[in-house]
């Protein structure tokens, strides 16, 4: 039996509660934006990356507002187009940075392609700005999973390591490819969400539990084989990790920031002084105690929040994190469409791993990986990604606010 999507049609239904959090989540952004003035090198203008944020705000509001009209019934066809676009355009990408690698150029070559920080990850339009296929990818790729698991657990009779097989195959021959291109940018941030995104809802899916058990297990062994080495035999560590170029010295840069400072250690050495000395309520709007913070704007926005704001302005932002990531849970505890449940439990997981990777690097407890803090950094791709997601997510609080009415009534 088909299950019918959602769609907003009463006032009464619209999740005002959840925009409210966007809201105070889009001041919070324009405040640390601003706050990062002083902080940005020479090059670029603070004053545009502000504008820019706003204008992708209320592009995001239009895009929430479309799919509000249109509603969800058609979003795996949406999906598979946008899937085909997107992997066309990372297929773009890739062949630009084999043609620099073949020519020995460091500029790109095809049109419109750029590269930001080593990374073939964009295109560069005039006037438009800068559009990042990737981000978009991850939303079109928890879609497409999401119908996937409805369609497999339709159909499946008993449950068995067989089936669960077949499910992962499934989403693999959706993921793979896309995965590759993404990794090969390198974009390595991005890569590890979808990873983890889709595990989550694979999880979340009804697979036998030895599954999790399992990659827990594995995930656990490699983290204290890791931790392990680096501690206790410096040697074989440097042996394994001596070839990977930047993504090697990130790791020292991170364990190490003090001993790394010309180095991959600035970034976080800065970032941790900036927090660490800001007090309570911080040093003020667009301090310059700090002369600059690499990356305020996007990366370490978190940071230049802490000096600015201090231990306040750090736990309004968390604060404001865990409101969302709460409000989406409810939604998706309430909704009795699974796929509009699964697709809001890839979107939570998305969102949790960027909050979550993003803060904790700047504070120095994971690794630095060029994660940006969601909906808080500038960044327009990541933005509007996240505006296709909650346009989704507020035709599905839509529907369960409607049932849980009919019930109530």
């Amino acid at each position: 039996m088909k299950q019918s999507l959602s769609r907003v049609k009463q006032p009464k239904q619209f999740d005002f509660i959840l925009m409210t959090i966007l809201i105070l989540t889009f001041l919070a952004s324009v405040i640390a934006i601003y706050a990062s003035f002083p902080l940005l090198p020479a090059y670029l203008s603070g004053s545009l990356q502000l504008g820019k944020q706003i204008m992708f705000y209320i592009f995001g509001i239009i895009i929430i507002l479309a799919i509000i009209y249109i509603g969800n019934e058609n979003l795996f066809d949406f999906a598979k187009l946008g899937y085909k676009i997107v992997l066309i355009l990372l297929l773009y990408l890739f062949i630009d940075m084999i043609l620099m690698k073949v020519t020995g150029r460091v500029s790109n070559l095809l049109p419109f392609a750029s590269a930001v920080n080593g990374a073939d990850s964009w295109f560069e339009f005039p006037l438009i700005g800068t559009l990042q296929p990737s981000e978009f990818m991850k939303v079109i790729l928890i879609i497409i999973t999401a119908y996937i698991i409805k369609e497999h657990n339709e159909n499946k009779t008993v449950d068995t390591f067989e089936s669960d097989l077949q499910l992962f195959i499934k989403v693999a021959k959706w993921a793979i490819a896309p995965l590759l291109l993404i990794l090969a940018q390198p974009d390595t941030g991005i890569f590890i969400i979808i990873i983890f995104s889709l595990a989550l809802m694979l999880a979340c899916s009804g697979i036998r539990k030895e599954w999790i058990i399992g990659v827990a297990l594995i995930v656990g062994v490699a983290l204290f084989i890791f931790f392990y080495l680096y501690y206790f035999d410096q040697t074989l560590f440097a042996k394994i990790f001596s070839g990977g170029g930047y993504k090697t010295n990130r790791i020292y840069g991170w364990l190490n920031p003090e001993e790394n400072l010309k180095g991959p250690g600035l970034q976080l050495y800065t970032a941790l002084i900036s927090i660490g000395s800001s007090g309570l309520f911080g040093h003020g709007l667009g301090s310059t105690v700090i002369s600059s913070i690499p990356e305020a704007h996007t990366d370490f926005i978190f940071a230049v929040i802490g000096l600015n704001f201090g231990l306040i302005g750090c736990l309004i932002v968390v604060i404001l994190c865990v409101a969302l990531d709460v409000r989406l849970c409810i939604i998706a505890s309430r909704s009795n469409n699974h796929v509009e449940k699964m697709m809001i439990i890839g979107f939570v997981g998305m969102l949790i791993f960027q909050q979550i990777q993003n803060i904790g690097m700047v504070l120095g407890l994971l690794p630095i990986t060029g994660i940006t803090l969601p909906l808080i950094s500038s960044g327009g791709s990541s933005l509007l990604s996240y505006m296709i997601a909650f346009g989704i997510i507020f035709n599905a609080s839509a529907k369960a606010k409607k049932l849980s009415d009919f019930v109530y009534d």
